[in-house]
């Protein structure tokens, strides 16, 4: 029995609720929501956490316009605070060096880091999850034991049937699912809404296909400006109220 996980339950025990975002794929839009989500809590008054959990492809301090900081040590690891937000991610300590590790590396690399952050007492924890529903995703569900999913889509028909596998995988582990949003939506696309709600699964709501968000990425003023996080502002109140 590997020791570090009896920590991780502690390291998470003073965290009201943790919200892995994901999709299943990637380009979705999930690492600026997860991003955006964790600015608009802070700006809220919560005690938010925002944790990068995508070693390979980790883009959030670029989102937030972060350089990375070599964290704290005192009993683990405390996050450095970035905008507000208690901030942890493998780029602290690769910086913009790749991280090429696969297989039983990455859930070695995961335990670790969950076990190491020291996050103290927080209303909310973020979670960027990586792309795809392998063992990344099974590793999150595991040991992060309160995780609430919030799955993001886009409206074609590629990200619709990940999304619906990934779906399928979190109900049988008994996952709970607040919801899904459909970003980058366009009006030469058939809404998600409709298949989603099919499948049983709450509805978050659409956000428009947003073209100054890009201009706006690692400027956080600007990043709150947009028409994408005025539309996550609007799903923010559902994801508070499924409490």
């Amino acid at each position: 029995m590997d020791p570090r996980l009896a920590v991780i339950d502690r390291r998470l025990e003073d965290i009201a609720r943790i919200i892995a975002v994901s999709g299943g794929k990637g380009g979705v839009g999930k690492s600026v929501t997860a991003s955006v989500m964790a600015l608009l809590l802070s700006k809220l008054g919560y005690r938010t956490g925002l944790l990068d959990l995508d070693f390979c492809g980790p883009s959030v301090h670029t989102i937030l316009g972060a350089k990375p900081t070599l964290p704290e040590e005192d009993r683990g690891v405390v996050p450095p605070e970035v905008h507000g937000i208690r901030f942890m991610s493998i780029v602290h300590y690769a910086g913009e060096n790749p991280s090429p590790i696969r297989g039983v590396d990455i859930s070695n690399a995961t335990i670790e880091l969950l076990a190491i952050t020291r996050w103290g007492s927080l209303d909310f924890l973020v979670v960027d999850m990586p792309p795809g529903i392998g063992d990344a995703t099974l590793d999150a569900v595991r040991l992060m034991k309160k995780a609430e999913f919030l799955l993001v889509t886009t409206g074609s028909k590629v990200s619709l049937a990940v999304v619906r596998r990934l779906l399928s995988m979190l109900v049988e582990l008994k996952v709970r699912i607040i919801g899904t949003l459909e970003n980058m939506r366009t009006k030469d696309l058939p809404s998600a809404r409709e298949e989603m709600e099919a499948l049983g699964v709450p509805f978050l709501g659409e956000i428009e296909f947003d073209r100054g968000l890009e201009g706006s990425i690692g400027d956080v003023e600007k990043l709150l400006r947009t028409r994408f996080a005025e539309g996550l502002e609007k799903v923010l109140g559902k994801v508070l109220s499924s409490a």
